[in-house]
This record gives structure tokens, C-alpha cells and sequence, in this order.
């Protein structure tokens, strides 16, 4: 063979090798090649040498009976090898490369695949990791929710005064607690330590008399009066006094009205002071006859017959958002329980009457968004989408008196916040 051909087919089989090798690196290894190539088998030589090479099992075996013959391709490796061959054989004289072995399979060690332990600063040095320069550990932000409050964010003082100059001399303050259980678990007696009302009430207590945990109701400095509903887990009222009243009486004197525990009154010297919690009209409106026609009517002549003697303080959840502006959402509202155009003008008329004076809406009479009730539904509280149903009345003569008269939005543990009354008596 010219010595120029000769060459030229050498450099096309050298390339052609090359490329062979640098494909098969790259590609991943084949599972089912598990026995590996002897050069030095003869017989294979032999087969190699006809051109039938080496057969290596490849795809995925058939169903049919024509398939249950293995097949198989030749394999790339007796190619080159081949070609080895042909050279030194003595086709040609050009020189043989000799393909470089591979490199030997590096050595398991036990523990092989396990991550490594990791060794602190500390373990290493013998000594602490030195702190990072003006920095201090993150402290927590405290969240609020329906059931925790954060007093360190609120500023419960006050230095109100009233018209004539003269600062607040009692606080009064009013919270139904929706289950006083519940509120008791919800830090509820906490808010009183932090507040420290001279007289305060709650409503809906929803717990009998005999099953009231009064040991826990217990607060330092105050005397304390409860009066419950007949039924089990419904209604009820609580009233708390630093000052011992001269009186405390129960309901309104009309048994069927009393059996649900609405109502406390307590005497001072100076005042009535009164808590209630009013009937609400209910699931369809069911007792809203009730509410307007019989309740309404008698608990008005029982405040006015002590207002005859002395001025009145009225305060708890009255069940009525007075106007359009204390409710998050008049119009879809109309034939609700506590909005409707009968409850409505009942409470006028309560007013009107008893020459009763709500007392924030006579200090705020244009301020929004003012509500002390939220449903527990839709993030109603978050979205302040609430009702003002919850009220401190005053009778007429105690107008000039009043200094303020507070929501505690931010205060939690009931789908109602307290609310406050700031007088100079």
C-alpha cells in the first residue's frame, strides 16, 4: 500500500477511535453490561476477526414468541479493538497508539456516603465562637389574636377631664365576655389588673351558679356579684366594685324577664349603677317581639323609677347598633337581629324618654369605624368590619360629669372589646 494512503486511513481510524472513546465516557454506564471484554480470548478474536464481533443484549423484550430470542448489537469496544488488531497483523506498518487504560477504581472506605460529623468551633479551639460585633439576639413580636392582648402596646391611662375643666374622679368599665369560662383561659381577669376600673361588669356569662368558678373569678380588692340564667349555659351577668355598694339587687322585678339573669343594679351614694345584657331578637328574628313588645317597655319604666330617686348609670351589651354609622355595613343589614328598624327606634325612644345620653356618640357624634363587636367570621375583627352594640347611658343630670368615653379595640379575649367610662363625680 502507497506509504500516502496508508497514513490516511491511519489518521481516519485513529479519529474515528478517538470519537468512539470520548462517547462512550460521556454516556452513563449500561446496567446490563455486567461482564466486561478479554482481549486475550481467543475464540472472541476469532469471531472479531469475521466481522461478527461481540452481542450485547439492548432495548426491552418483546411479548411474542418471535421476541423470546434475545437480540443484540454489536458492541462499539470490538470495533476499536479491531482495528487494533488489523495493525498488528500487519495490514500496514504505521505504529499502533495505544489506547491509555483506565484509571483504577478508587478504594471504599467504610463509612463511605455518610455525611461527616460536624466539629463546632468550640470543639476544635476549645474555646466559645467569639459573638458578632453590635448585635443582639432578635426578640419576639408579640401577635395579636382573639384570645391575646398585648397591654405593653396599650396606654390605659388617661387624663381626661369633663367641660368645666374638672379631671375624671371614676372609672367605669363594661366587657361581654362571651362565656366567662373561656374568658377566664383567655387571661381575661388580667384586663381588670391592668385597667383597674371602679366599678366593672361583664355580660353573657353563660354559666350557672352553681358551676361558676368563683375561686378564679376572684379579684383583690373588689367585691363581686353575680346573677345567672335558669338555663344552663345561658345569659348572665357579673358586676365588680372596689367600693361596696349600699345595695345590689337582681333583675327588674318581672319573673319572666328575670329568669335569664340580665340585669344587676348596684346603689352608691351618688348614683344607680346598672349592667345588662338585652335580649337579642335572634335567628330569624324570632324574639323580636318579644324583645320590642314586652322586654323593651318594662326594663325602660324599671330605669325610670330609679332615676326618679337618683341619676342612672346604664352600661353592658344593649343588642342594637343604634345608627348607620355603628355598623360596618348598613344596607346588607336591615332585617338583622340588632339593626332592625324596630330595635332601632325602640332605643330612640329609650333615650328620648328616659332622657338617657349615649355617651360616646354625644362626645364623637361623627367618628367612624367605631364598633365593639366582631363576628369570629370572615377576619371580621382584622378587617374592622364590627357593630357598636355594646353602650354606657347616663342619665341627663350626669352629662356635665363625663370626660370621656373609651372602645378598647386592641383588647382581646371576646368576639366584644371592653369599653369605658370616664367621670368626674
Amino acid at each position: 500500500m502507497p506509504a500516502k494512503k496508508k497514513a490516511k486511513v491511519e489518521e481516519e481510524e485513529e479519529q474515528e477511535e478517538i470519537e468512539e472513546e470520548e462517547e462512550e465516557i460521556d454516556s452513563p454506564p449500561d446496567d446490563d453490561d455486567d461482564d466486561e471484554y478479554d482481549p486475550n480470548n481467543d475464540e472472541e478474536q476469532e469471531l472479531i476477526m469475521a466481522g461478527k464481533g461481540r452481542k450485547r443484549k439492548r432495548g426491552r423484550q418483546s411479548s411474542s414468541e418471535e421476541d423470546d430470542d434475545d437480540e443484540y448489537k454489536p458492541s462499539r469496544k470490538p470495533k476499536v479493538q479491531a482495528r487494533k488488531q488489523r495493525k498488528r497483523s500487519g495490514d500496514y506498518d504505521s505504529p499502533v497508539k495505544k489506547r491509555k487504560p483506565p484509571p483504577p477504581p478508587a478504594k471504599k472506605t467504610p463509612g463511605r456516603g455518610r455525611k461527616p460529623k460536624k466539629v463546632s468551633l468550640e470543639e476544635e479551639t476549645g474555646s466559645p465562637p467569639p459573638s458578632p460585633p453590635n448585635v443582639s439576639p432578635p426578640t419576639a413580636t408579640p401577635i395579636l389574636s382573639k384570645s391575646v392582648t398585648d397591654y405593653s402596646s396599650i396606654d390605659l391611662s388617661s387624663d381626661a377631664k369633663n367641660k368645666d375643666g374638672s379631671p375624671w374622679t371614676h372609672k367605669f368599665s363594661s366587657w361581654n365576655v362571651n362565656g366567662v369560662r373561656a374568658w377566664l383561659k383567655a387571661s381575661g381577669i388580667e384586663y381588670v389588673n391592668q385597667e383597674c376600673p371602679d366599678v366593672f361588669c361583664i355580660q353573657e356569662t353563660k354559666c350557672s351558679e352553681k358551676d361558676l368558678p368563683k375561686s378564679e373569678l376572684e379579684v383583690p380588692g373588689y367585691h363581686s356579684y353575680w346573677n345567672s340564667a335558669e338555663q344552663k349555659g345561658y345569659s348572665g351577668t357579673g358586676l365588680y366594685s372596689k367600693e361596696e355598694p349600699i345595695n345590689v339587687t337582681y333583675g327588674i322585678g318581672i319573673p319572666k324577664h328575670d329568669n335569664e339573669g340580665r340585669v344587676i343594679t348596684a346603689e352608691f351614694e351618688k348614683f344607680y349603677f346598672v349592667t345588662a345584657y338585652i335580649p337579642n331578637a335572634g335567628d330569624k328574628l324570632k324574639r323580636l317581639s318579644y324583645r320590642v313588645g314586652e322586654w323593651d317597655p318594662d326594663f325602660k319604666k324599671y330605669l325610670k323609677s330609679l332615676d326618679e330617686n337618683k341619676p342612672v348609670v346604664l352600661c353592658g351589651d344593649l343588642n342594637v347598633a343604634h345608627k348607620e354609622i355603628d355598623i360596618a355595613n348598613p344596607k346588607t343589614n336591615q332585617r338583622s337581629a340588632g339593626f332592625t328598624k324596630e330595635e332601632r327606634e325602640s332605643f330612640s325612644s329609650l333615650l328620648e324618654d328616659n332622657k338617657l345620653i349615649d355617651s360616646f356618640r354625644d362626645l364623637y357624634p361623627d367618628k367612624k369605624e367605631a364598633y365593639s363587636y366582631w363576628s369570629y367570621r370572615s377576619n371580621a375583627r382584622k378587617n374592622n368590619k364590627g357593630w357598636r352594640l355594646d353602650y354606657f347611658l347616663v342619665s341627663e343630670r350626669l352629662k356635665a360629669a363625663v370626660c370621656d368615653s373609651i372602645i378598647r379595640s386592641q383588647v382581646y379575649g371576646s368576639d366584644h372589646c371592653p369599653i369605658v367610662l370616664l367621670v368626674a363625680l
